[in-house]
């Protein structure tokens, strides 16, 4: 079993499950199968439910167990299926690990959203502090280029979509940190996305309306928050234009 996992009654919620026959309640063997890495809230939580609310099929995968579990327990209750691996994306052993567990329980995967993120806090250049800056590398680069790497076959396999999200701060005073970082990510992105044109994966970079998320609140403390899209409302938006 890979270290973390999380087993739920009468459900696969370990990794080693996915290589068996049985199939998680509420899923078909003919459900598309949707990886979500930052599933545990904001943007991704939101997708994670609508697709599951879909008939898809969600790997949903976070740090934090709890906010799995919840989310998990949200999905059941509308009927829809999800497989909890609370994990860190930034650790490449167990990630490869999931990524043979899906080959060899799916064959691949029909989408992949990427909404993980390591938000640094807002500091003038200065003065961003050397260990928050190289979380933001080290999540949003580095981790992301190794998720590329593994997902790229499996998504090949099932003729699937990879998934990102524009959030373009660059340049901002006090963002040096998120804002160059995010944005090597999206190069990446695009990059991937230019050189897969004819063969596959298709690969799109969404561009979310503001949202009411924690990190978005961490950024913008004190902001009124009335005017922005909920998650829900903005993962509806955002998936027809993908599906």
């Amino acid at each position: 079993m890979i270290s973390g996992a999380v087993s739920r009654p009468g459900q696969f919620r370990d990794l080693n499950g996915l290589r068996g026959n049985a199939t998680p309640t509420g899923m078909s063997e003919a459900s598309k199968i949707a990886l979500v890495t930052g599933a545990s809230r904001g943007l991704g939580a939101a997708l994670a439910e609508e697709l599951a609310a879909q008939g898809w099929h969600i790997l949903a995968v976070a740090r934090t167990a709890g906010a799995l579990e919840e989310l998990d327990d949200r999905i059941r209750k509308a009927g829809g299926s999800a497989t909890l691996a609370p994990m860190d994306v930034g650790q490449p052993e167990p990630m490869m690990k999931m990524a043979e567990a899906i080959a060899g329980r799916w064959g691949g995967l029909d989408l992949w959203a990427h909404t993980a993120i390591h938000a640094a806090p807002l500091s003038p250049a200065g003065h961003v502090d050397a260990k928050d800056f190289q979380k933001s590398v080290d999540l949003n680069v580095v981790a992301t280029r190794g998720l590329i790497a593994l997902f790229e076959p499996l998504l090949r396999a099932r003729s699937g979509t990879a998934l990102f999200f524009e959030d373009d701060h660059a340049g901002e005073k006090f963002f040096g940190s998120y804002g160059a970082t995010k944005a090597a990510q999206i190069a990446q992105a695009r990059s991937w996305q230019a050189e897969n044109e004819r063969l596959g994966p298709r690969v799109v970079i969404a561009r979310p309306e503001p949202m009411p998320t924690g990190t978005r609140a961490r950024f913008f403390p004190g902001e009124d928050r009335a005017p922005l899209s909920p998650c829900r409302t903005e993962a509806r938006r955002i998936l027809p234009q993908i599906l």
